[in-house]
C-alpha cells in the first residue's frame, strides 16, 4: 500500500514562506492533495492536483498564496506556501484520493484514501 511522508514544516514569521514536500513509497495517485488541521478545528482541504486534466484547486483562504505541484518521477507532491499568516498555523497532511475526488465535489477528508502523518507549520505574528 502507498505510504506518504511529509516534510518541510517549521516555524516562520508572518509574511514568510515554506515549502512542504510529500514523498510516496510508490506511484502516486492521479489525485493528490493537502489538508490541514488547526488545534480544536476540523481537518480542512487546502489544495488538490489532478494529473488527468492538469488541474489544481485551492480553498479560497489560500488562493494566490499557495501553489500545489508534483514530480511524478520522484513520487513527490509539493505545497509552496507564501505570504503566510497566523491563521495558516496547523498540521499539514498529504493525501491520496480516488479520481472522483478530483473530478468534482468538495475537497473533504472523507474522500481521502491514504494519509500521511503530517508536518507542523507554526506562523508567528
Amino acid at each position: 500500500a502507498l505510504q506518504l511522508v511529509e516534510s518541510g514544516g517549521g516555524s516562520v514569521q508572518a509574511g514568510g514562506s515554506l515549502r512542504l514536500s510529500c514523498v510516496g513509497s510508490g506511484y502516486l495517485y492521479s489525485c493528490m492533495g493537502w489538508f490541514r488541521q488547526a488545534p480544536g478545528k476540523e481537518r480542512e482541504g487546502v489544495a488538490r492536483i489532478f494529473t488527468r486534466d492538469d488541474s489544481a484547486y485551492y480553498v479560497d483562504s489560500v488562493k494566490g498564496r499557495f501553489t500545489i505541484s508534483r514530480d511524478n518521477a520522484k513520487s513527490t507532491v509539493y505545497l509552496q506556501m507564501n505570504s503566510l499568516k497566523s491563521t495558516d498555523t496547523a498540521t499539514y497532511y498529504c493525501a491520496a484520493m480516488p479520481d472522483a475526488a478530483c473530478y468534482n465535489g468538495p475537497l473533504v477528508a472523507s474522500r481521502v484514501s491514504v494519509w500521511g502523518k503530517g508536518t507542523l507549520v507554526t506562523i508567528s505574528s
